[in-house]
């Protein structure tokens, strides 16, 4: 029995850590903003994800124009 709680504690780590991964490796955002989704992301959790998939980046990116 002891080894399927560490199967699963081990099992929901790794789903807690999903999220954050797919924030730090994320090329939509950059810089302060991504800081401030990965702190949000640990202090509010699985909700700040939702509203990262939904909404970042929150300023659309500058596309430089090449003559």
């Amino acid at each position: 029995m002891n080894i399927n709680l560490t199967f699963l504690g081990q099992f929901l780590l790794i789903i807690w850590f999903i999220p954050l991964l797919s924030i730090i490796f994320s090329k939509k955002v950059s810089g302060k903003e991504k800081l401030a989704w990965l702190l949000a992301m640990i202090f509010v959790s699985w909700f700040a994800w939702v509203f990262y998939m939904l909404l970042a980046p929150l300023k659309p990116k500058q596309i430089e124009l090449q003559s």
